[in-house]
């Protein structure tokens, strides 16, 4: 893994995956996917792009193969990934990525940032279809 690393984190997609997501999101080192994914087929052609690519199972998901949650490092830093967010974050975790709302969030909650890209697929409450990139360096 280089010094810095560009993760493509989507959420909630519910088989509404666009042409343009699939093109904004093939130049990352990684994609991270916070469930509602809906039908494999769609998370087929997320994987099709050829990056590393991870996802959490969400409610509306039926692929029971998919954890509900993983605990993941990159570059020092610690982040919590599942779909319906907790009211507090698991012990030492830093950033806490969920989807579930459909509205996009970046909130500090005692010691971690709960982040949520929104929408890939679905708006919801005005916010539009979204997703988020994530840049880490080493050592930041």
């Amino acid at each position: 893994m280089s010094a810095s690393w560009r993760i493509a984190v989507i959420a909630d997609t519910h088989d509404r995956l666009s042409p343009f997501v699939l093109e904004s999101i093939q130049e990352a080192d990684e994609i991270w996917h916070l469930g509602d994914v809906c039908e494999r087929e769609s998370w087929d052609k997320i994987c099709a792009l050829g990056r590393p690519s991870l996802v959490v199972r969400g409610n509306q998901d039926s692929e029971m193969s998919w954890p509900m949650s993983l605990e993941l490092e990159r570059l020092g830093h610690r982040f919590h990934l599942l779909h319906i967010p907790p009211r507090s974050a698991p012990a030492g975790v830093k950033y806490l990525l969920h989807g579930h709302t459909h509205v996009p969030r970046d909130q500090e909650v005692e010691a971690t940032r709960f982040l949520n890209p929104g929408s890939a697929g679905l708006a919801n409450k005005g916010a539009p279809r979204s997703f988020a990139w994530l840049e880490l360096k080493k050592g930041e």
